[in-house]
């Protein structure tokens, strides 16, 4: 029986469908996962743009709506991993419905990745009842993480319990808030520290995943570590600059320290 994990924010523009999709494909290519990823922003979904599922025939609301069963929903990319997407222009849906329908298909996979909708409503609720864990993504700015306080506060009044922080778009600058002020105040460890990266950007015009595309990046790498800490796993960065930094560095990076926490 895989695990489900909701990946959550509640403010757009975060990086939070970004997280799904490289997450995914990262555990799908270079783990040898069996993942889904389903787009759970029901009013706003954006998930098939980001992997090139431009205008499926098949989606999650006409599971949802019961007219279909949800295997003839889920779509096989060819990078290896499984989308269920929603529909660009569906209406109302029986969105209580979510976690039914995804523990039907659970047992199918080693992992299955939620995108919710960025808003306190109750399509965030539906990914967070269908969710066994939560991930929130967030950045180093104090309206960011105001936000992300919220988005951590519903979940854990429905008991849903928060594994770790995304920290995204970090630019290294002194005006940004640090780790141990995000996590003092959300009470919450971050797990991954994701750079700024413009190739992300390049990826999302692509409508491919930048782990499949940039395999030695920064950022993919860190989307690597921080996979392997949800499958139980240890990922070593084999890059030649990265042992250069370990000889010259003082200390353990906070983000690495937490994920050795959660590995046990």
């Amino acid at each position: 029986m895989g695990k489900t994990v909701g990946i959550i924010s509640v403010k757009g523009g975060v990086g939070k469908t970004t997280s799904v999709s490289n997450l995914g494909a990262v555990l799908s290519q270079q783990f040898n996962k069996k993942v889904l990823m389903v787009d759970a922003n029901f009013s706003a979904p954006n998930l098939g743009l980001h992997v090139g599922l431009i205008a499926p025939d098949t989606t999650l609301h006409d599971v949802l709506d019961g007219d279909i069963n949800v295997r003839e929903a889920i779509q096989r990319h060819t990078l290896g991993f499984d989308v269920l997407p929603s529909s660009l222009m569906g209406g109302s849906t029986r969105m209580q419905r979510l976690k039914e329908v995804l523990d039907s298909v659970k047992k199918d996979y080693d992992i299955v990745l939620i995108d919710s909708s960025p808003n306190v409503n109750d399509e965030l609720l539906a990914t967070i009842r269908a969710s066994d864990e939560l991930l929130v993504v967030t950045s180093p700015d104090y309206p960011t993480l105001y936000m992300t306080i919220s988005a951590i506060k519903v979940a854990k009044r429905r008991k849903t319990p928060v594994t770790g922080l995304i920290l995204n778009k970090v630019r290294g600058r002194k005006y940004e808030l640090s780790i141990s002020k995000i996590e003092e105040s959300a009470e919450v460890p971050v797990l991954a520290q994701l750079p700024d990266d413009e190739k992300i950007l390049e990826s999302i015009a692509q409508s491919i995943p930048s782990a499949a595309l940039n395999h030695k990046t920064d950022s993919t790498i860190e989307f690597c570590k921080l996979a392997a800490c949800l499958m139980g796993e240890v990922y070593q960065d084999k890059r030649f600059k990265t042992r250069l930094k370990q000889v010259f560095r003082r200390g353990i990076p906070k983000e690495e320290l937490n994920r050795s926490i959660v590995l046990g």
